[in-house]
């Protein structure tokens, strides 16, 4: 394989209004249309074990946009409807076992959907992209989270895709209303993971966008949404895994493999577009911390925000 990999380090710190300590923020850039941000905590501890968190970015959104900030008067609404760094300050200050690096993946085109239509060797590139991220950090005791919103679950996928097996490094998948490039071909390699390890998580969280009709015409294909590939994932599993139901208000909650898979679906009788709230609502927070000790400590899914002592004023 060519060397496909050009190294941009700028270290500099980010500093919140709440806790005393700062984060180191790395940037890299990878060939000439990734950018790579690294949000590294302050107090890194080499024996501890790392949580390598590779969220891909959602269609039309920066960086920047994608952590988030309190936001003012004529400011971009991006700043507001995500807020990743304020949730990972919640989640690092429950998770004191582990190292939690969030990993931010950007490419020129606002879209890991059109990143692909640009490089027909995408495969080739995206397993140096997730292999080399760990390396430039130079970790030693980690694994891996997959984690992306909306077209950022097209990055995760395209990783999946041609490998015959989902790498034991991965220990969670998490797809934040983002599955949609989910077929058969991903089943019987989500199921041989999720069967190897008790380590393993799968997390989907969807809301029924096959009813949601924008500017007079539906939001999503009939078998083009979350809604439909998520449930096509689910019952596709549901041939090897035994699922319970449990109803939460209007979030449907189905759990299987002893909670180590958890497909969260909320029903959407008045037709509203929910995209990018699941996040904003804790969902990011709820794909970390699900399986652990500190699950809904502190927090709710799809409830109030429970990050909002954390949300930065600026970069």
């Amino acid at each position: 394989m060519k060397k496909i990999l050009v190294i941009l380090f700028i270290l500099f710190s980010f500093h919140g209004p709440i806790c005393s300590q700062s984060n180191e923020i790395l940037h890299f850039s990878f060939g000439e249309d990734v950018s790579i941000t690294v949000d590294w905590p302050a107090h890194f501890l080499p024996r501890k074990q790392t949580q390598l968190i590779l969220y891909a970015l959602p269609n039309g959104n920066t960086t920047e946009q994608t952590m988030g900030r309190k936001t003012k008067d004529g400011d971009d609404w991006h700043f507001s409807i995500q807020h990743i760094a304020a949730q990972t300050s919640f989640v690092r200050n429950k998770l004191h076992n582990e190292n939690i690096i969030v990993v931010y993946l950007e490419n020129n085109y606002k879209s890991w959907p059109a990143y692909k239509t640009k490089h027909q060797n995408y495969h080739e590139l995206m397993n140096a992209l997730v292999d080399t991220i760990p390396q430039l950090l130079h970790l030693k005791k980690y694994y891996y989270h997959l984690n992306g919103h909306s077209g950022g679950g097209s990055l995760l996928l395209a990783y999946l895709q041609f490998k015959k097996e989902i790498p034991q490094k991965i220990r969670r998948i998490s797809f934040l209303d983002s599955d949609y490039n989910y077929d058969s071909t991903y089943t019987n390699k989500l199921f041989s993971w999720l069967k190897k390890s008790t380590h393993h998580f799968l997390t989907v969280f969807a809301y029924n966008d096959s009813v949601v009709v924008f500017n007079g015409k539906p939001l999503v294909s009939a078998h083009g949404g979350t809604w439909y590939r998520s449930k096509w994932m689910m019952k596709e599993l549901s041939e090897h895994f035994i699922f319970s139901a449990i109803a939460a208000d209007s979030v449907m909650q189905y759990a299987a493999n002893k909670g180590r898979i958890h497909f969260f679906l909320i029903d959407n009788p008045e037709g509203k577009i929910f995209h990018t709230m699941q996040v904003e609502r804790n969902g990011f927070i709820h794909s970390v911390l699900i399986g652990t000790k500190f699950e809904n400590i502190g927090y709710t899914y799809w409830g109030k925000k429970a990050y909002e002592q954390y949300i930065h004023p600026s970069f």
